[in-house]
């Protein structure tokens, strides 16, 4: 019997002025948190069509927007309200909880190339041949982390937000003895020339989030 793998997703409430920060110039403040609620949608979609196991919504700044309530509605998503602290923090305290239960996958919602396939693989590696897995993107940091046992030393003192994120996490896991597996590279929506790209290759949905509603 295959191991079930869980699957996290780290959002932040749709709030204009709260989520998609760097998209607000080019979107608005209302239209960025439009986006942000169709990314979570989206990638709440990948996680149910991966099929892997439990699949755990962990938001912020709570878990009372009707979005988060929207999604859980149907009963197969847990909702948890993330810890305080920088990303790390957050990263490690939810691993606690969810390697409770076996082999776990943690996401973010910015990236629309990702893939139930992606979630595939980085599981078949979990079980397989890695104490980690990850897959970067393009700007330097990671969508996804996915881990078979605690390792809370893999997010200390990383510079979150940069470049060198991933960089920096990979000698990190290589100093703690960790085996690690990045089975693809992706790109994710964090600036306006990532939403530009998005249009140009159809990845978003018909409607401009900065005419949606008016």
């Amino acid at each position: 019997m295959t191991e079930r793998v869980s699957v996290a997703i780290f959002a932040k409430a749709p709030i204009p002025g709260f989520a998609k920060t760097r998209l607000i110039p080019a979107l608005g403040a209302d239209g960025a948190a439009l986006l942000q609620s169709q990314l979570i949608g989206r990638t709440v979609g990948v996680a149910r069509a991966a099929g892997l196991g439990s699949i755990s919504l962990w938001c912020t700044p709570d878990s009372n927007h009707a979005c988060f309530a929207a999604v859980a509605a149907k009963g197969d998503v847990q909702l948890h309200v993330q810890a305080q602290g920088d990303l790390g923090v957050r990263m490690r305290a939810a691993f606690e909880i969810l390697l409770a239960s076996g082999p776990a996958l943690l996401m973010g919602t910015d990236c629309l190339v990702i893939t139930a396939e992606h979630l595939h693989q980085c599981a078949a590696h979990l079980r397989r041949d890695a104490d980690a897995v990850f897959l970067p993107v393009e700007d330097g940091g990671y969508i996804l982390v996915g881990l078979n046992r605690p390792a809370p030393h893999l997010f200390q003192d990383i510079p979150w937000n940069g470049a060198a994120v991933m960089r920096t996490t990979r000698a990190r896991a290589a100093d703690i003895g960790l085996r690690i597996a990045e089975p693809a590279m992706l790109w994710d929506i964090d600036h306006p020339q990532e939403y530009a790209r998005a249009q140009r290759e159809n990845l978003l949905a018909p409607s401009d989030p900065r005419t949606a509603g008016r």
